[in-house]
């Protein structure tokens, strides 16, 4: 089942004739609100709004463990989300649509990254964090409704909330990042550890810092004035997604913990083994 997870602006999903409204209730504590199953068109989905109702949640503030298990724990095989994000190169514009294949977590700690620990062992792959099935059907449904998606691009994730000195801007392009946001990490990095195919849909609002005309440099009222349409190009995408046959997750995504957990099935707790057998599912 495709869980959707809506970033900024995005928090209800047009055309979700909704069936079930699940707890976001989880052992890693409560997820950003319910969890939404529902119908649209011939699919059934999930929905869960990544800063909660309103945007009441910074991206630090974000409980990242407990969203991505209450969408495990729901049924969900694949996760779409929808991120702002802003551009370290000129071939990302604003307003454009752009599939994030690789991250570099730039996070301070101030955000859990990991089920595991605490008793429980395991070291996941990352290699190629994100489902290519995923990719590919996104890209193809905006191909197919002459909405132009950019893919392949890196994404650095930093804590924020406040917004880059140009230095870092700078620092993020030399390391190799071709765009910055605030929200992907851990939350890429859990959805491969419950055996989720992941996949983001960015959608650039501004060139960052890093140019040093200043009229181009990012604040949050240019983000919201150009947000709103960017935010109806990508919602026209994946109305035209769920209109036709989803993907499947690979199989390398959906047995990740195969061989990865150290930990014998003896050595855990009962409440161990139950959140586990929720991941490994």
């Amino acid at each position: 089942m495709l869980a959707i997870v809506g970033g900024t602006g995005l928090y209800d999903l047009p055309g979700l004739s909704i069936t079930n409204r699940i707890s976001g209730h989880t052992p890693f504590g409560e997820a950003s609100g319910d969890v939404l199953m529902g119908r649209i068109g011939q699919h059934q989905v999930l929905f869960l709004a990544r800063h909660g109702g309103g945007h009441r949640l910074l991206p630090h503030e974000i409980n990242y463990r407990a969203n991505v298990f209450a969408l495990k724990a729901a049924g969900a095989t694949m996760m779409l989300g929808f991120s702002a994000v802003g551009s370290l190169r000129m071939e990302f514009k604003p307003g454009d649509l752009v599939m994030c294949e690789q991250y570099i977590d730039w996070t301070k700690a101030d955000r859990s990254r990991t089920f595991f620990g605490n008793g429980v062992a395991a070291h996941v792959s990352t290699a190629k964090p994100v489902s290519g099935n995923l990719v590919d059907a996104v890209v193809g449904t905006g191909a197919r409704i002459n909405q132009p998606i950019a893919r392949g691009a890196t994404y650095i994730c930093v804590s924020g909330p406040r917004l880059g000195t140009q230095a870092e801007s700078h620092w993020l392009r030399q390391m190799g990042g071709d765009l910055v946001g605030m929200t992907n990490v851990p939350e890429v990095f859990l959805a491969r550890e419950a055996q989720v195919a992941y996949a983001t849909l960015g959608m650039v609002t501004d060139y960052d810092c890093w140019l040093e005309d200043e009229s181009q440099h990012v604040n949050a009222l240019g983000i919201f004035e150009l947000y709103g349409k960017t935010l109806s190009k990508a919602q026209a995408v994946l109305d035209s997604l769920l209109t036709g046959e989803l993907p499947e997750p690979e199989p390398e995504i959906r047995n990740a913990l195969l061989h990865a957990v150290l930990s014998p099935d003896q050595a855990l707790t009962d409440e161990q083994r139950q959140w586990l057998n929720v991941l490994k599912s």
